[in-house]
């Protein structure tokens, strides 16, 4: 199944593949390692179809088993400490046959499952066709999260043609679409996994300065706490070429500053789902909002201001819902954008989407103006029922320093005055107190209200 990907590695035998708590593991290594994954996997009697959960960050350890799992035509189930309490949930939707526990340290344990029977449709096809497989669970804030099954035979495909090598930070997570993505595109390209243990701005940047990393994959919540931190003025990025974003709209103001700030570096929007993988992307340029997404093996429309994808490397479908493709395989995102002649500015989630007296209101646009407020560290926006206008705005900020309340409310509604329409101005401006973005460095709209 991987053998085109490990001839790369023995191409290139003494190049680094991987560094870990500042210690580098060369291809030579981590191809070694596989093998020795693959043979473990025998010894323990998994059979091709065996659904078995990884979980553990980045590691040599976790990178070879996964790529031997893979080879072995199993299906692997990421999860990653940020999922810790709905664990055994995951697994039971999942109908995980085996786990591969790996602590910290790289130490690892193996626990057989329950006699457990991966009896779904979806399971049952993937054993037939003797493909490996791949689970991967929405954030699920609210209700039961969506597990996706994929081909993962279909997901490698694009990793075959060669593209560019770079040292690369693994910033987006194991068991999300981005950080396997980025995994999968530098293991095939021989270039170089840089590992942080500590996704903090500081911690970041110094890793870049330490290990001369090219490659930042992250989101535009991180590169605003970066710009607040200011740890790119404390460390040496010269060696950082381009930054990819994604997972969430990015405001304006963000990317402007961010420009401003690394103006040597090429900043790329990047556009995927869990449902359909990561699509090719070209932004514009380093300042503009507007992309360009697609490529080989995807299609794109756009359907009443919504964005559709068909994709052949789409996901089986869900284990634990229905499917939410149509008749001909398009899938409908949820995002609203605009096009403006070839290239898509993506607005946000059709969800998200706050109507105010019938007017549209996009949280990330109010978010942008509030975001240039010098005292204004975050914001998010949401809307609320109001008996009036249906809905009203509500901004939730965090601020620098200790602020009253009302008067930053005051301060709000001033400087969004003459920036946006009158619809748009929060009517409501909430202090935050606790960080409004995940584990995953995305933004929180919604709270209990």
């Amino acid at each position: 199944m991987l053998t085109w990907l490990f001839e790369r590695f023995a191409s290139a035998p003494d190049k680094e593949a991987l560094v870990w708590r500042d210690r580098p593991t060369t291809y030579g290594q981590l191809r070694e390692l596989a093998q020795t994954w693959g043979r473990e996997l025998r010894t323990r009697g998994l059979e091709p179809g065996t659904v078995v959960s990884l979980e553990s960050d980045y590691s040599p350890n976790a990178i070879a088993l996964l790529l031997a799992l893979i080879h072995a035509r199993m299906t692997v189930v990421p999860l990653t400490s940020t999922v810790q309490q709905r664990k055994p949930q995951f697994r039971e939707i999942a109908q995980v046959q085996a786990a591969f526990q790996l602590e910290p340290d790289d130490r690892w344990s193996f626990r057989p499952g329950p006699a457990r029977h991966a009896g779904h449709l979806l399971h049952r096809r993937l054993a037939e066709l003797g493909h490996p497989g791949l689970v991967l669970f929405s954030s699920g804030t609210t209700g039961e999260p969506k597990a996706a099954l994929h081909d993962f035979t279909y997901l490698l495909e694009k990793f075959k043609v060669p593209r560019h090598s770079r040292r690369t930070i693994t910033f987006l997570l194991l068991d999300h679409i981005g950080g396997l993505n980025t995994l999968l595109y530098v293991l095939s390209n021989t270039g170089a996994i840089v590992v942080v243990e500590d996704r903090n701005a500081d911690a970041v940047c110094a890793t870049i300065e330490r290990h001369r990393v090219e490659l930042l994959p992250t989101s535009p919540t991180f590169l605003n706490l970066l710009l607040l931190s200011e740890a790119h003025t404390r460390h040496d990025l010269s060696s950082l070429s381009q930054i990819t974003y994604g997972t969430e709209p990015m405001p304006e103001s963000t990317l402007r500053r961010i420009h401003e700030v690394l103006p040597g570096v090429a900043l790329l929007q990047t556009y995927g789902l869990s449902e359909v993988g990561i699509l090719r992307s070209k932004s514009k340029s380093s300042d503009s909002l507007l992309v360009k997404v697609g490529g080989e093996g995807y299609e794109t429309k756009v359907v009443d201001g919504t964005l559709w994808i068909r994709a052949a490397s789409s996901m089986l479908g869900y284990l634990n819902a229905p499917s939410p493709f149509d008749a001909d395989g398009w899938l409908n995102t949820g995002d609203e954008v605009i096009v403006e002649g070839e290239y898509l500015r993506i607005l946000g989630r059709r969800s998200e989407l706050i109507n105010v007296g019938g007017e549209k209101v996009y949280p990330a646009e109010v978010e942008s103006v509030i975001l240039d407020m010098p005292e204004v560290a975050d914001v998010s926006v949401r809307g609320e029922p109001n008996p009036i206008t249906g809905n009203m705005v509500v901004a939730r900020v965090t601020v620098e320093r200790e602020t009253d309340p009302n008067e930053l409310r005051k301060r709000v509604r001033d400087h969004c005055r003459g920036k946006l329409a009158p619809f748009q101005i929060p009517a409501k401006v909430e202090l935050a107190l606790d960080p409004q973005y995940t584990a995953r460095f995305k933004k929180m709209r919604r709270v209990d209200i």
